[in-house]
């Protein structure tokens, strides 16, 4: 049935990012923790379904306080129509001005994430970015991305721009079932890798720094007792770092 080629296409290919992107994964949560050890901030960015993967990050239980959204302005899915938020990833310059109106500076780090990594958008947060002397992690298709050409003037895709890029294990067009008596696949795999590979990124960083004596600061479910009072105790020391709050 198709419900189980999907679930067998996911699993291959989470075995596969992990046996081919390991390394990447491991240089990518140390950068995170030299950031954190040295009083920076993380950010995340994504425009449209890639944004689902910068929420992962933000806010969430098990999840580091440190990672800062940056909102894609018109390019997630509660914008109405839902067609403008692919007009706008297009639009030149817009990725520049989301980079310069947030607190990020040098020494942060910003993840992006773009499956196909060629819309303008994402490489002029990135490009707007590494300016300001901030590292790049891009998690983007390496398979899509050699397949389509970039939008941007330069010519440059998100992959070129990034201090490390590690490939969700996404084909191009992303959709991976093939339903029979139907000509086109269905059932996109980037959403399951990429919450894969940034849970990953956490895990590997907390275990850096707690290798290190740091405290991580990870938020614990507010439904569970003393949750509360714990995540305020961390929010409240790195209230600094922590621009989401306002």
């Amino acid at each position: 049935m198709s419900a189980e080629v999907y679930f067998q296409c996911a699993i291959t290919t989470l075995q596969r990012v992990w046996s081919t992107q390991s390394e990447a994964i491991r240089k990518a949560a140390d950068m995170m923790a030299h950031v954190i050890a040295d009083d920076g901030a993380i950010y995340a960015f994504g425009a449209s379904h890639s944004f689902i993967i910068a929420e992962e990050l933000v806010y969430r239980t098990g999840g580091l306080m440190l990672v800062n959204p940056i909102y894609p302005q018109g390019m997630h899915l509660m914008v109405r129509p839902a067609p403008l938020t692919s007009r706008l990833e297009r639009l030149p310059n817009l990725g520049t001005e989301l980079i310069a109106a947030s607190p990020m500076r040098s020494g942060d780090l910003l993840i992006i994430a773009s499956t196909s990594g060629r819309n303008p958008v994402v490489v002029d947060a990135a490009l707007a970015a590494r300016d300001l002397g901030v590292q790049i992690v891009g998690i983007t298709s390496f398979a899509y991305t050699q397949h389509v050409s970039s939008r941007h003037s330069s010519g440059k895709k998100l992959v070129d721009l990034c201090d490390v890029a590690i490939d969700n294990g996404a084909p191009a067009g992303d959709a991976v079932v093939e339903v029979p008596g139907f000509p086109q696949k269905v059932s996109p795999l980037s959403t399951v890798t990429g919450c894969a590979i940034v849970n990953a990124l956490v895990a590997e960083t907390v275990a850096l720094l707690v290798a290190r004596g740091i405290e991580p600061p990870v938020f614990i479910s507010a439904n569970l007792d003393g949750g509360d009072e714990h995540n305020a105790r961390l929010l409240a020391a790195n209230r600094h770092r922590i621009h989401y709050l306002d």
